[in-house]
């Protein structure tokens, strides 16, 4: 070989500087623009048409007027989808000199939710001075809260730490991830981090709220990373009952942390691709400081059955429901489920209707964002229902949890003011009820059954799978994590502890586990764990438009009102001698009807006259002291008479 061929042959090397393996990783993370405020879908407008028009493999679906859209998570989705991400500049080089060994810093986990409950989660880490905020969801009130709508985390600790928290990364569209969002803005605007379709439901809710002229929301699709302070967060695609959805892996300077979210092993999804396992042993191998896993179903043996069960069992159930109307209630969260509905009505010729404001919401952005395929006229409008035989349609809706106020309930009791209910209906409830639903979710189903209808439910046929691992699945992330230390999260006390066992049962020691609450602070170092103080923490109520307005004391006399009811007591008095001049009146709500309980009424006015003119006769002219009297003088009369302690609030008037 001459000279000049051994020159040419020798491979060339680019201008500039040497590109390093670390360096060259970085570039090729898929990372997202840099942060700032998020316009509408013209922000993202400037390819050339030329190339926009290149993407002809996957043309966009023209938008439908009878669904709803997400510009900011449809424009970021697009230009994340046409390579226009922009990509962090390469790690700057580090000195030619000797690499001195020092210690690695701790991380702290501040657990401020979704600790031995279902939902609210909330889950804060700082390292070395930065914070980050992995999910942002809320609660649903139980009997105990009558009157409340929403419960959301307490936020009293990230308003004080505000200069911290460099953004929040949500691992999936869930109420019980994202559902406090709005909320949690409107007292600190930070950035928040996503992938396509919890971007999108995220700003659904924002727009509610006013706030998506302020919101900084970043789409972060699968794979990618996006650097927070010192940490920079992995998403990891997983299986869930929603699409998009994520593990994190936290890359610190004291180690990663891969914390799960909500997640199953799916080998056949019905939508998206299987769990991204390899990237788990990846991270195995390379070495996991902690793992925190989803434990919502750490009791159930086995493996969590695969959506296409669904499938076939809905194919079934049509084709058994020939010539009767179908109404299926589901999560609006369910876009596979819904995607299985939609296809099953196309092949028997049926059209579709969704009923449902969260229903419609949720579809309109799937639609939108290229989650939800619904053929050219399939999807009908719910006030045309009436032009079709029973046989031509099937019925979307919400309600699948019993909620007093769904479309599905509403339907059931005749509430409805499109759909009217009867023997020609054939509802299938595609949805298992969440612990502590169960008497609700009865309840409807006995009103369907009375009004004539066939009624299916998950102990009957397949027709609900979980979103959550189960016992295999979850010791399969185990062992590909190999994590050092295991925190079990998302679930109450019992799902944490099972979840500990199997961990244990695994080889792990106990040690090395830490089972928590809300409020506990764990301080996680390469040499072991050690819990700190509590912050604050806790549950804040959401009545109507009133944010943290009713707590404990308005939440004791709801319940005071509701089992023993209300006597108001009015009268005037002089305003020089102090004696009764009117009244006094009684008035009963919820304790006795007045009517049937005269004589009782009348010895209560004795009572309270008798008392008010002792106090005038002992010159008594205390309004609290005198009121406290009425209370109590009458309150000892009641409970004498009936057994009972209604409220008593006692009105005096001065004339």
């Amino acid at each position: 070989m001459s000279g000049n061929e051994k020159k040419n042959s020798r491979p060339r090397r680019q201008a500039g500087k040497e590109t390093r393996p670390q360096d060259q990783a970085l570039t090729n993370t898929a990372e997202t623009p840099k942060i700032g405020k998020i316009a509408g879908p013209k922000a993202v407008e400037k390819q050339p048409a030329s190339q926009r028009r290149s993407r002809k493999q996957a043309p966009r679906k023209p938008k439908r007027q009878t669904l709803g859209s997400a510009p900011i998570a449809a424009a970021q989705q697009a230009a994340v989808q046409a390579g226009r991400a922009e990509t962090p500049p390469p790690a700057p080089r580090r000195g030619r000199g000797r690499p001195r060994k020092t210690q690695k810093p701790s991380i702290r986990a501040y657990f401020l939710g979704g600790l031995n409950e279902i939902g609210k989660n909330f889950t804060l880490y700082e390292c070395q001075d930065d914070m980050i905020i992995v999910d942002c969801g809320l609660a649903f009130p139980d009997e105990d809260m009558p009157g409340v709508d929403l419960v959301i985390p307490d936020f009293s600790f990230v308003e004080k730490n505000r200069s911290k928290i460099k953004g929040a990364v949500i691992t999936h569209g869930h109420e019980d991830h994202i559902g406090a969002v709005p909320y949690l803005l409107k007292k600190l605007n930070i950035p928040v981090y996503g992938t396509a379709l919890t971007i999108g439901l995220i700003e659904s809710k924002l727009k509610e709220h006013g706030l998506t002229g302020s919101a900084r929301l970043q789409v972060t699709p699968p794979g990618s990373r996006v650097r927070l302070g010192c940490m920079e967060v992995e998403l990891i695609h997983v299986n869930h009952s929603i699409a998009d959805s994520v593990a994190l892996a936290i890359h610190s300077p004291a180690g990663v942390l891969v914390h799960t979210g909500d997640f199953k092993v799916d080998f056949s999804p019905a939508e998206g691709e299987i769990i991204d396992l390899t990237r788990f042993a990846e991270l195995g191998q390379q070495g996991v400081l902690a793992l925190l896993a989803d434990s919502t179903n750490a009791e159930r043996p086995g493996y969590t059955k695969t959506e296409q069960s669904v499938n076939d069992s809905l194919d079934s159930l049509f084709m058994r429901a020939e010539g009767k109307r179908i109404i299926v209630a589901t999560f609006a969260s369910s876009i596979s489920r819904v995607q299985m509905i939609i296809n099953c009505a196309v092949k028997y010729g049926r059209k579709v209707a969704l009923s449902g404001r969260s229903m419609v919401n949720v579809m309109g952005i799937a639609s939108e964002l290229g989650y939800l395929n619904v053929p050219d006229g399939v999807l009908i409008d719910l006030s045309l229902i009436n032009r079709y035989e029973p046989g031509q349609l099937v019925l979307i809706t919400t309600g699948s949890q019993g909620e007093p106020m769904s479309a599905l309930t509403r339907m059931a009791f005749s509430d409805h003011r499109q759909v009217a209910i009867g023997p020609g209906d054939f509802i299938i409830l595609s949805a298992r009820p969440i612990p502590g639903n169960e008497k609700t979710v009865g309840a409807v189903v006995d009103e369907l059954l009375k009004q004539g209808c066939t009624v299916i439910y998950e102990s009957m046929y397949e027709v609900h799978v979980s979103g959550h691992a189960c016992q295999e699945e979850l010791k399969l992330i185990h062992g590909l994590t190999k994590p050092k230390f295991f925190i079990p999260v998302h679930g109450e006390q019992k799902h944490l502890q099972k979840h500990a066992g199997l961990a244990m049962s695994m080889g792990m020691a106990r040690e090395n586990i830490f089972i928590g609450n809300i409020g506990n602070v764990l301080e996680i170092h390469e040499d072991g764990m050690k819990q700190l103080g509590d912050v604050p923490a806790g549950s804040v109520m959401v009545d109507g438009l009133g944010v943290g307005d009713v707590g404990s004391i308005v939440l004791r006399d709801r319940k005071h009102l509701a089992e023993d009811g209300l006597i108001v007591a009015v009268c005037s008095i002089d305003s020089h001698s102090g004696h009764v001049v009117a009244g006094p009146d009684i008035v009963s709500r919820g304790f006795v009807y007045v009517r049937e309980s005269e004589a009782l009424m009348v010895e209560a006015k004795k009572l309270v006259r008798n008392t008010l003119e002792d106090c005038a006769s002992r010159r008594v002219r205390d309004w609290s002291g005198m009121k406290q009297s009425v209370k109590d003088e009458l309150s000892r009369f009641l409970y004498r008479k009936t057994q009972r302690n209604p409220m008593i609030l006692p009105v005096i008037m001065e004339v």
